[in-house]
């Protein structure tokens, strides 16, 4: 089975992962495999915090406190929604701009234990528009939920 060809979101192949930012403020839960497809990608902002991340839909996301210590950065397209924590700065989940549907959850952020293996993928961020015309259906895919 090649998790990039069929990458819709499967519930039934998930685990509760719990996770959080450095000073505890956010905590979170998230419903993801246990093997996570994490992208990293080249954009100006991306590069600046190194973010690596894994594409979940909105339902397979749980805020389970912190919401009043995020705060939100945005710029240029203002779709996707940098969100962090003010008191440590870090960023543990955010909404990005290739599923502002979703979420792109930050793997680092993730206690330990749930996780298996972390595979990587690249995002030609800087051609945005140009990497999604040919990996629009293969990104919007990942923050879709798959009915079987």
């Amino acid at each position: 089975h090649n998790a990039s060809n069929d990458s819709d979101y499967n519930a039934s192949n998930t685990v509760l992962h719990r996770g959080g930012c450095h000073c505890g403020s956010v905590r979170f839960s998230v419903r993801a495999p246990r093997i996570l497809e994490c992208f990293t990608c080249n954009c100006s902002i991306c590069t600046k915090k190194q973010n690596i991340h894994f594409i979940v839909p909105s339902s397979a996301f749980h805020l389970e406190k912190g919401n009043d210590v995020l705060t939100t950065y945005q710029f240029a397209s203002m779709v996707a929604k940098h969100t962090f924590c003010k008191i440590c700065g870090v960023q543990s989940f955010y909404s990005p701009r290739t599923n502002p549907d979703g979420y792109g959850i930050m793997p680092h952020c993730l206690d330990s234990g749930t996780v298996s293996k972390v595979v990587m993928d690249t995002f030609d961020g800087i051609n945005w528009e140009k990497t999604m015309e040919t990996r629009r259906d293969h990104m919007e895919s990942r923050s879709k939920v798959k009915h079987p």
